[in-house]
């Protein structure tokens, strides 16, 4: 505890964000380059040293979050980084991606703003790779042991890392031209410039990890095929089957599922494409959807000058402090939270019928209106209840040339053949059934990240990926040493 007092004399700072007028202007991140450090000792003070400290159980990596605290306000970063990569093994993401539960637990915020845990983190890994914390950690000697990892989002990457370093040939399949997964083509380029992760990518392959791009097991490589290769498969596909919107007017031009558009302004960013053709540039559109993946959209929106954005949240606008009867504290509770693209989007007002900011909250799709070519040209709506029951007399009709839909995901898709070529069995829910110990019911296949636990956090997916990663290493040894930080059916601390 480097400041006994600190939490008591130290306000909360976090990491300040470049002006809205500028930054709307370009993809980089959104934060001011440079700012962090300056004021990252004085708020890792902040840090209690709790004794009982609820910020690792609120995080699923188990992170030592007091210790490199503690480091971090005595500058000692190479130990600071030690200690962030035992857990985790891309904190640089999780720095700036994570929603920080971590935070919600933090023993300081009965009373007080937590300590920027989340900011810390990131200053540490940011730290670790200028300072060269991060070397490639290639195992002293093969298993002869081979594992196939399908997907390279943050479960596939984690899994894959923790296996080479094992000591096991791994290869990892990706779909895609480019290795990733959402990091690549569902993040956009303000919220994480993807230097970030090509540097990751270099690491592992220093490693020894290998990597195929554009592959689809199912299609490109039968699945029995792959998994007669390997001694070990890990489906790590993530749930990308997205939640359709059946309401009358849908099938009309212009509406699209937010996975459509964000990968494609993406693409924009890595040079693919001079402008997107999904572009909002000049129209109005319309978010349904008021999650992250709806917040990335509306960023995006803003940065290719919509005529208007507007997002629609069907719940009811939330309290700005913690409701400590319905989600008391250590559990992450459901708050009335600023994201960089709301703020752009207040700042300009894109939305100026919009309860805050440019969100319509407690509003319901009731259908879409086109014009006689059959385009999108409208969206009828109307306040609901707590039940989600019409409001009567509270319709409205919004203009939307660009509709996105960014209703969330509902398990792993099967167009490619894969779950089927397998005979996978399925929970009720469409996600991948396995048991305590990561495995389906094909011998030497495992399931980790959201294609199997559902839709859920990058932190979780990395834990999962984590501990797929120990159960794999079991399975082909007979033991491991591979720290293994969740089991498949924990989940997030509630009620």
């Amino acid at each position: 505890m480097g400041d006994p007092k600190g939490f008591m004399t130290t306000p909360r700072e976090e990491w300040p964000r470049r002006p809205v007028e500028e930054r709307v202007r370009d993809w980089n991140e959104v934060y001011v380059p440079g700012a962090l450090l300056p004021i990252i000792n004085k708020q890792a003070d902040r840090c209690m040293d709790c004794g009982i400290p609820f910020c690792h159980e609120a995080c699923p990596l188990g992170n030592l979050i007091p210790e490199w605290n503690d480091l971090v306000s005595r500058d000692d970063w190479r130990a600071a980084s030690d200690r962030l990569h035992a857990t985790n093994n891309f904190p640089e993401f999780t720095g700036r991606l994570c929603p920080a539960p971590c935070e919600a637990g933090c023993v300081l915020t009965i009373n007080q703003p937590a300590v920027t845990i989340k900011n810390v983190e990131c200053a540490i890994a940011d730290r670790a790779w200028e300072e060269g914390f991060a070397p490639p950690r290639p195992p002293e000697r093969l298993s002869g042991r081979t594992v196939a990892v399908i997907g390279s989002g943050p479960t596939g990457l984690a899994a894959a890392q923790q296996l080479t370093r094992a000591g096991h040939t791994v290869a990892v399949y990706e779909k895609d031209d480019r290795l990733g997964g959402l990091m690549r083509y569902g993040i956009p380029e303000f919220k994480m410039e993807k230097h970030h992760l090509e540097r990751r990518l270099e690491q592992m392959r220093a490693e020894g990890t290998k990597f195929r791009t554009s592959t689809v097991i199912g299609r490109d490589i039968g699945a029995a095929e792959l998994r007669a290769r390997y001694d070990a498969v890990v489906i790590a596909t993530g749930a990308t089957a997205w939640r359709e919107l059946p309401v009358p007017g849908r099938e009309l031009a212009g509406i699209h599922q937010a996975m459509e558009y964000l990968p494609l302004a993406n693409r924009v960013c890595e040079g693919d494409l001079e402008v997107s053709p999904l572009s909002a540039v000049g129209k109005h559109a319309v978010i349904v959807g008021g999650g992250d993946t709806g917040a990335d959209c509306l960023g995006t929106a803003v940065r290719e000058r919509a005529a208007s954005v507007t997002q629609l949240d069907i719940y009811a606008q939330p309290g700005a402090e913690r409701d400590e009867d319905a989600e008391p504290w250590p559990t992450y509770p459901k708050l009335y939270r600023l994201s960089a693209a709301h703020e752009e989007a207040g700042a300009l007002r894109t939305a100026p019928a919009a309860d805050a900011d440019a969100r319509l909250f407690a509003a319901s799709t009731l259908r879409f209106t086109g014009d006689a070519d059959g385009h999108v040209r409208s969206l009828h709506l109307v306040e609901v209840d707590a039940q989600r029951r019409p409001v009567p007399g509270t319709g409205r009709v919004l203009p939307a040339d660009l509709v996105l839909l960014a209703l969330g995901f509902s398990g792993p898709d099967r167009a490619d053949g894969l779950i089927d070529q397998l005979e996978l069995v399925l929970e009720p829910r469409g996600t991948i059934a396995r048991d305590a110990g990561f495995a389906t019911n094909v011998p030497g296949v495992f399931a980790a990240g959201d294609a199997a636990r559902g839709q859920s956090l990058i932190v979780w997916a990395i834990a999962e990926g984590r501990a797929v990663a120990a159960a794999v290493d079991r399975h082909l040894t007979g033991s491991s040493q591979l720290p293994a930080p969740i089991g498949p059916y924990d989940r997030p601390m509630r009620v």
